[in-house]
């Protein structure tokens, strides 16, 4: 049986900061949004975002590869930035050449101790797609291309290997799975399971619609097909489908 473990609710210092009566309205905002106080680093975010994170077309490209870098802790050469791209905590976002985040994307590297979200070179990130840390770390290696509408979540490691493919539509969730055996508490009182992370092996391919849970390690060179639910290891060179998925045929 997997290890329980109290809810992290209470050690998770963000959400204690933004929710402290106590603090003022601003010092909330800049923890959740910033992940530090300081007038100078707010009004720096501020500036870049409501300015230029609207603008459309070819001035609205090259003012945001300019601006986006003095606020996220590293970005590589030749980096685009779509229209409403959303960076929460951005000094704990590093980005690698020559990648595309595409229009009203969010990258949430938010949590006290985490690394935050890393993208390597060569990534695509597709419109409306969330990378979502609470606490957690998100990595996305070199050639990695998510679609549209896809959701990444890290409570723990979540980590994409190089020429990952996944389709639109996608759900990948690394922790946060809660406990149900005492009644009496709301859910997200309730202690969590231990978090495991998430692994996808170099040139997997996710199917449209697929949800993959913790725990899961999908081995390289697989296919997963379309709406299946991942819940427990699949081997390299696997195609599986169903819910939960099942490898139906080896690629060997």
């Amino acid at each position: 049986m997997a290890e329980v473990k109290e809810s992290t609710a209470k050690d998770f210092k963000i959400q204690q900061a933004t929710g402290d009566k106590k603090a003022s309205k601003l010092s909330q905002y800049t923890q959740l949004m910033i992940g530090q106080d300081g007038i100078g680093a707010l009004i720096k975010y501020e500036f870049i975002t409501t300015l230029f994170s609207w603008m459309p077309g070819a001035v609205g490209l090259l003012l945001r590869s300019k601006l986006y870098p003095m606020l996220l802790g590293k970005v590589g050469r030749g980096v685009v930035f779509g229209k409403n791209v959303d960076l929460r905590h951005p000094g704990k976002i590093e980005i690698g050449d020559n990648t595309i985040i595409d229009d009203n994307c969010l990258l949430d590297a938010k949590g006290a101790s985490n690394s935050g979200i890393k993208i390597g070179k060569n990534v695509y990130v597709g419109r409306n797609t969330i990378l979502s840390c609470k606490n957690g770390d998100i990595i996305l290696n070199d050639n990695v291309n998510i679609g549209f509408n896809c959701e990444i979540f890290s409570s723990s490691k979540v980590e994409l290997k190089e020429y990952v493919l996944v389709a639109a539509y996608c759900y990948i969730v690394g922790g946060g799975n809660y406990s149900l055996d005492k009644t009496g508490l709301p859910i997200a009182a309730q202690p969590i399971f231990e978090d495991k992370g998430v692994v996808l092996e170099e040139n997997c391919w996710l199917g449209a619609r697929v949800t993959v849970l913790d725990g899961v390690v999908i081995g390289h060179d697989s296919a997963i097909g379309t709406a299946a639910l991942v819940n427990s290891e699949i081997p390299p060179f696997s195609i599986a489908v169903g819910t939960p998925a099942k490898v139906v045929k080896k690629r060997e």
